[in-house]
């Protein structure tokens, strides 16, 4: 009987096998954008397409592919761009056509600047993978050469090359592979990825000497994410709220959200913006991430550019992930190429009203130094999990979570509304003392502008006096952060020869508020720098002080009854020391630079004869 004969059950049964096959292959077409291992020469093939997505390149031997890149078209240059704290080159692709390698090249052709990095967490390491598969594909297969049109590409494949040697099968218990995954931090253990202000590392001072040259228009920063488990095999983030320009947000919300997203989910990727439960599981929302300056996505919007976060799902298989970050940089490279001239307006604009703020003083214009969620507005979000349980432990003694493989869609809320927490009139300038030259030499790392003053300079500033001065329990990120009560004051001082200014009439001019206002989560208090003034170096022995303290209630009597008054805190009264203390603190004899803040804030106008 032939098929034509056949009962239409019998038909229908027979044919849906093949519906299902056609299926199947049409979503597993759909999810190889990146070029099939097959149909590369395996000269070409990265480690990870030669193994299945099993293996990662070592240090050396991604250097290796990375020169051969570079030697084999016209259109990539290889450059290293600093050492790592172990002497090892930090390394630099450039692909570009027309050979423009540099940046008074690439300005000059008007093309727009995208950096794209890989391997700040060096486990996390889909980026590298990644980005080496589209470079070749655009330069050796030359199947993505129109991405080159109206962009240049700077490409770090591996940016914590210490920890990326530190490689290991146990570094990462969250993620699905490569088999070996780079530490998260470098061999100093600090993590790259909070080192963006204060700049303690080798590596940051080398990557921010790289920006400064470079002055890229788009960031891109490639990580892979632990957490709960779901169905999304990419998630990113970008600055959204008020720590961004919103020409930036807005270009963002059009072209990323609106454009690259969805051909990004057209290759079969599952994709939404970064998730942050507010609790162990999902009933309890979605909290948007609100990157500090410390973090990489954080500290472009402070220069006025967008910076793109890649998260991919440690839960993953490294294939999924890998080719998910290939299809987002593909995407946003087209995007760019498309829309051009709009990026380059939108940081023009941007640029341009940062260096307009810093030409006047208004104490009603307020800057925000920090961001908080606002807990009590949500809005609802279509969740894509797996279904799970709950059981209570025999082994934590507490209730675990135990995820399936069932497709789990539910409503939760989220949270993604913020509101300023804290912020600041910017002075006109900033004027550092010079012997604070660890901050000094912050601050000229990230490139900002300043001048040095010939003479000494008197001066009525606006600054702070902190109080309640509280240390960490415990380091972080090699540093011991400080809290501490923050009271304004305007008085005049005179400042050295050689003081730093800073003016505010530049671009960089959001990285300085932040460094220089210690209400920001990263300033130079925060971290640190400032800690010295703390530090009492002048005492008065006890019977000295017994006597002045006679002398001194003798002669004022409110002091008498501020002292009496003080007698009622049985802390107090039971503490002999804090007692002589409270009278030779407000004797002549204590230092009252002790939790003075050295840094001026200077509201008037400048003769630029004091710098010349």
């Amino acid at each position: 009987m032939n098929q034509r004969n056949k009962p239409a059950g019998r038909r229908l049964k027979l044919f849906w096998p093949f519906v299902c096959l056609a299926v199947i292959l049409f979503f597993s077409m759909k999810t190889e954008a990146q070029s099939e291992a097959k149909n590369i020469p395996p000269e070409w093939q990265t480690l990870a397409e030669k193994t299945d997505y099993r293996k990662s390149w070592n240090y050396a031997d991604t250097i290796v592919f990375a020169k051969k890149l570079a030697g084999a078209t016209e259109l990539i240059e290889y450059k290293t761009f600093g050492k790592s704290g172990e002497g090892r080159d930090l390394p630099l692709l450039i692909a570009a056509e027309g050979g423009d390698f540099t940046p008074e090249k690439a300005r000059q052709s008007g093309k727009a600047v995208v950096f794209i990095q890989a391997g700040i967490h060096s486990g996390e390491i889909d980026g590298k993978d990644a980005g080496f598969a589209l470079l070749r594909d655009i330069a050796i297969l030359k199947t993505r050469r129109e991405l080159l049109r109206d962009v240049v590409i700077l490409y770090v494949p591996i940016y914590n090359t210490d920890g990326h040697e530190l490689a290991s099968p146990y570094n990462r218990i969250n993620q699905n592979g490569p088999d070996e995954m780079g530490f998260r931090a470098t061999s100093a253990n600090l993590n790259l990825n909070r080192d963006y202000m204060k700049a303690d590392a080798p590596e940051t001072r080398a990557w921010l000497a790289l920006w400064n040259e470079w002055r890229p228009d788009f960031f891109i920063d490639c990580h892979v994410t632990d957490g709960a488990d779901f169905r999304y095999n990419v998630t990113y983030e970008y600055a959204h709220h008020a720590e961004v320009a919103p020409e930036i947000k807005n270009w963002m919300d059009e072209h990323f959200d609106g454009a690259v997203v969805p051909k990004v989910e057209s290759e079969g990727n599952l994709l939404t913006h970064y998730l942050s439960f507010g609790g162990r599981e999902i009933t309890s929302g979605i909290y948007t991430f609100i990157a500090t300056p410390r973090f990489a996505t954080g500290y472009t919007p402070l220069r006025n550019r967008a910076g793109l976060l890649i998260e991919t799902h440690s839960l993953k298989p490294y294939r999924s992930r890998v080719r998910g970050t290939y299809d987002v940089l593909r995407y946003t490279l087209e995007e760019i190429n498309l829309s051009k001239a709009s990026l380059l307006e939108a940081n023009r604009k941007a640029d341009a009203a940062t260096v307009e703020r810093g030409k006047t003083f208004d104490a009603g214009r307020r800057f925000p130094l920090r961001l908080e969620l606002m807990t009590d507005r949500a809005g609802d979000f279509d969740f894509k999990g797996v279904e799970y349980r709950k059981e209570k432990s025999d082994i934590s003694g507490t209730e675990r979570i135990i995820y399936g493989t069932a497709p789990l869609d539910v409503k939760i809320k989220k949270y993604d509304e913020a509101r300023v927490a804290a912020s600041v009139a910017p002075p006109l300038y900033y004027i550092v003392p010079p012997q604070w030259r660890a901050a000094i030499e912050v601050i000229e790392a990230h490139g900002i502008k300043f001048y040095r003053t010939k003479a000494p300079l008197t001066i009525e500033v606006e600054s702070y006096r902190f109080t309640e001065p509280k240390w960490g329990p415990a380091s972080f990120e090699g540093r011991v952060p400080l809290s501490y009560k923050t009271n304004p004051i305007k008085e005049k001082r005179t400042f050295p020869a050689g003081s730093v200014v800073v003016p505010l009439d530049q671009e960089a001019a959001a990285v300085a508020i932040h460094l220089l206002e210690p209400e920001s989560q990263d300033s130079f208090m925060y971290w640190g720098f400032f800690s010295a003034i703390f530090e009492q170096k002048e005492y008065g022995e006890g019977y000295i002080v017994e006597k002045l303290a006679r002398e001194m209630l003798e002669k004022d009597a409110d002091l008498k009854r501020e002292f009496e008054e003080k007698l009622k805190d049985e802390n107090f009264a039971r503490n002999p020391r804090a007692r002589l203390n409270f009278f030779y603190e407000r004797s002549p004899y204590f230092d009252k630079r002790i939790g003075l803040y050295p840094v001026g804030r200077i509201v008037t106008k400048l003769d630029e004869n004091l710098f010349k």
